[in-house]
């Protein structure tokens, strides 16, 4: 049986100002994937579980997809949509 593996997961934006923290450690069972991460996180933060349907998710500086696997170490950050600014034409 696989040993348990730790991620830092990091907030941005309206998650980081829901919850108050920048980061954070989180266990997961042997052959986690970001989707069991989500998860996770959703359950541990019910406040902030109905924004992670419309947040990205990168591991390791990289966009993943749910069903990315995750080992031991690695940084989980979760990126809200991003809106805002303006673009002037001439």
């Amino acid at each position: 049986m696989s040993a348990p593996l730790r991620v830092t997961v990091l907030y941005f934006a309206i998650l980081r100002e829901r919850l108050g923290v920048e980061r954070e450690t989180l266990d997961l069972s042997a052959g986690a994937d970001v989707r069991a991460a989500r998860a996770a996180i959703a359950a541990r933060h019910p406040d902030i579980a109905p924004l992670l349907p419309r947040v990205a998710t990168a591991v390791n500086r990289a966009i993943a997809a749910e069903a990315h696997p995750l080992a031991d170490g690695d940084e989980l950050a979760l990126i809200p949509p991003v809106a805002g600014g303006s673009w002037k034409r001439g």
